[in-house]
């Protein structure tokens, strides 16, 4: 039984088209091709800069269009599938929607066929770390759990897998969003909202009204989990269908606590429903480096509470306490010369590069820069002022970053190292004991490495070369 979404629809003999041969595109070629429809997938690149994908594509009978997109592919499609990397008003796209062929996301086409209950995150920052939290604590709680989604595992490919008495815990982004028609998620959460991918929905308003999609088909008796101290969240909280449940990192001895949902008392963390408290671990015990990490571990005990039970307490608590960080985000790499490297690639935007320099006191030398976003950098001048070493500066985004750093009297020391090698040999010569090296970029990484995952282990690499240096 799927209780999630539409009706799985018959996909055999029916023309689609899969839009980007990123990871989720393929996947979702090869499961409609298992399903007997008729399958194209039409690709931005040169045949050339896909050699590896292309074997298995061609061995399933998927046609294979490179180079460009031809209109009348899109025009002659029953169905078309787009990757979250496509964007939606790609004029291909708006022509065929123009004349009537359906266009969902790899997500939606997913949830269509996936079984179980369905958990969604999103938010600005911190969806990786809550999504993998979430699945961990559910797991720790006895539950059968599948992670996916935008974390790097396409859900498309958790379908055959999926079962009725599954927790599908799915992270979910504002492109995966933009394409969703019936994607119904028993438990959705927003994390936070701060600018993101402006350079692509345009304002910081479009790009809320994408994240807001994730309750647009939820009904009374499903749950939508908000970040009480976000403005956007408790903007959405007054157009719900669903039951709002908060998660409150600042409430204190002195202040209310939601209604329903977690927050601090005492430095515990409490959840509360129906008039009734539960104390289920304290804040001291949480692994986890950084601020912005209770936000996640509010969320995800929230989430656990809703699909288990607040008598889960013990469990959730265990398994709280045995989380490791998540690859790429605030991950600890290694102590070099008494000078401690930190790989957070998964920063992406100013405001997740905020936080991670707020888990540090000082000593900070910030390696910054990559694809810019259309963002403004200059929240990162006082930090740097009291917390900076330097910011070593790497990318395309490199002039527009020392623009913003050093202007109205910013006072950061500014190096352009233009290569991320340059980078952290820049820090290893300059760093003192004691010191911190801290990969958050701000910026996506596209202008130099595949994504943020392979510029993460690019940095890895690097300090391990180091260490072994001596």
């Amino acid at each position: 039984m799927n209780n999630n979404m539409g009706a799985a629809v018959e996909l055999k003999g029916k023309r689609v088209l899969v839009v980007g041969m990123a990871a989720s595109g393929i996947a979702s070629a090869l499961f409609l091709r298992q399903r007997g429809a008729l399958v194209a997938i039409s690709e931005m690149r040169a045949a050339a800069e896909m050699r590896h994908e292309l074997p298995a594509l061609l061995e399933a009978g998927v046609a294979i269009e490179t180079g460009g997109h031809r209109e009348r592919s899109f025009l002659d499609a029953d169905l078309i599938v787009v990757s979250p990397g496509v964007p939606f008003d790609l004029p291909a796209l708006v022509v065929a929607r123009e004349h009537g062929v359906t266009v969902w996301g790899e997500i939606e086409l997913a949830s269509r066929y996936l079984r179980g209950t369905l958990v969604a995150i999103t938010g600005a920052n911190g969806k990786t770390t809550t999504t993998a939290l979430t699945g961990a604590v559910l797991a720790g709680c006895g539950r059968r759990v599948q992670v996916g989604g935008n974390i790097g595992v396409p859900l498309i490919t958790l379908v055959e897998s999926s079962s009725d008495d599954c927790v599908n815990v799915v992270e979910v982004s504002s492109f995966q969003l933009e394409t969703i028609a019936s994607f119904h998620p028993h438990v959705a959460a927003v994390l936070n909202l701060s600018p993101d991918h402006l350079d692509r929905h345009g304002s910081m308003a479009a790009y809320a009204a994408a994240k807001q999609r994730i309750f647009m088909n939820q009904t009374a008796g499903d749950f939508a989990v908000l970040n009480h101290r976000d403005g956007w969240c408790r903007r959405f909280a007054g157009n719900l269908a669903s039951a709002p449940v908060w998660f409150d990192a600042g409430v204190d001895d002195a202040s209310p606590e939601p209604a329903a949902g977690t927050s601090i008392m005492k430095g515990e963390i409490v959840y509360t429903a129906a008039g009734t408290r539960r104390v289920v671990m304290p804040v001291a015990e949480i692994p986890l480096r950084g601020a912005h990490n209770l936000d996640n571990v509010l969320a995800a005990v929230a989430m656990a509470c809703l699909i288990e039970s607040p008598q889960a307490a013990p469990q959730i608590r265990a398994a709280v306490r045995a989380f490791k960080a998540v690859e790429h985000r605030l991950e600890f790499v290694a102590r070099v010369s008494g000078v401690d490297y930190f790989n957070d690639s998964k920063a992406t935007n100013v405001d997740a590069t905020v936080k991670a320099l707020e888990a540090f006191a000082g000593g900070v030398w910030l390696i910054l820069g990559g694809k810019d976003k259309g963002s403004d950098y200059t929240p990162l001048v006082p930090l740097l002022r009291h917390r900076g070493r330097g910011a070593l500066l790497i990318g395309a985004a490199t002039e527009k970053i020392a623009q913003h750093l050093q202007a109205d009297g910013g006072e950061a020391a500014v190096v352009r190292c233009g290569t991320l090698e340059r980078a952290v040999a820049h820090a290893h010569a300059h760093a003192q004991p004691g010191d911190t090296v801290l990969l958050a970029p701000a910026c996506s990484s596209f202008d130099q490495f595949r994504n943020f995952g392979h510029r993460g282990q690019v940095f890895k690499e690097l300090v391990a070369a180091l260490a072994l240096a001596g």
